[in-house]
């Protein structure tokens, strides 16, 4: 049975329902202690009125979301992107972030460069790296689904992703997220997880429903589907992982059309039996 004491909540899992203020209102009043921020809800309200909202409401934040997407062949281009990720560092201080979620970009459709691509991802978070450690937020890099590598993220494992920390050797400020949605997939997880060890620094649960209909908008409950969170849970604390374990769960189809308490609440319930 997990323990409701390491529970966060995306705020991405109540998109539809809930504005800023709505949403720190709803965890503090089913007693979340914790809060992953999502960045588009936050500018749409004020940084510096979501931080004086975070800060009142005593919830302690475990990551903001997101920034990256870096890939671009262009040079300009890229270059906004950069300094998009380093505003979104700056709002993580600002909130009392730990980390921000970076999510790498995909493919350019003319170049058709994998591999440049993910060139591009590392020299851009080598670029990124003096600036996320002068405000003192880590850069959470995350494996999506390879299904969405084209357009989201050439970054498709854990493998890969402690293979980019080799690269980087920056430790204290760049570290691995993981998501059960994105990596429950892959043959060699126990090993590639045991091997990114304490560069773990976010662990993110969804399900995989049997039948999702849409791979970003279409995430399960905890338990409604195939993944077993518990066991992945398992191999993330064995590598002394003791964070929050952060409920983010995009549903265009179900949880974002339910009431607000009635999510929180089965996330609650869930929590204890399938987490």
């Amino acid at each position: 049975m997990a323990d409701l004491a390491k529970l966060s909540i995306h705020q991405v899992t109540l998109l539809q329902q809930c504005t800023t203020p709505q949403f720190i209102e709803t965890m503090a009043h089913h007693d979340v202690r914790c809060a992953s921020l999502w960045r588009d809800k936050v500018r749409e309200h004020g940084v510096e009125r979501t931080a004086a909202l975070v800060a009142d409401s005593g919830i302690t934040m475990s990551g903001y979301c997101f920034g990256g997407l870096v890939t671009s062949p262009d040079a300009r281009e890229a270059a906004r992107a950069r300094d998009d990720v380093r505003r979104a560092l700056d709002e993580a201080a600002a909130l009392g972030a730990p980390c921000l979620v970076f999510v790498a970009g995909g493919v350019d459709p003319a170049e058709k460069s994998i591999a440049n691509a993910r060139t591009r991802a590392l020299d851009g978070i080598a670029d990124l790296i003096p600036h996320a450690r002068s405000v003192g937020v880590k850069l959470a890099i995350e494996p999506l689904h390879p299904m969405i590598c084209a357009t989201r993220s050439v970054l498709s494992t854990v493998g890969q992703a402690t293979r980019w920390c080799d690269k980087l050797a920056a430790d204290d400020i760049v570290g691995i997220a993981v998501d059960t949605y994105a990596v429950w997939w892959d043959p060699d997880l126990e090993a590639e997880i045991a091997r990114a060890g304490k560069r773990i620094c976010a662990f993110h649960v969804s399900d995989w429903l049997v039948d999702t209909q849409d791979l970003r908008f279409d995430r399960g409950m905890m338990g409604d589907g195939v993944i077993d969170i518990p066991g992945i849970r398992a191999m993330v604390e064995r590598t002394g992982f003791d964070g929050w374990v952060e409920v983010e769960i995009f549903s265009q189809r179900n949880w974002w059309k339910r009431d607000t308490d009635e999510v929180v609440e089965t996330i609650q319930e869930r929590f204890e039996s399938a987490t």
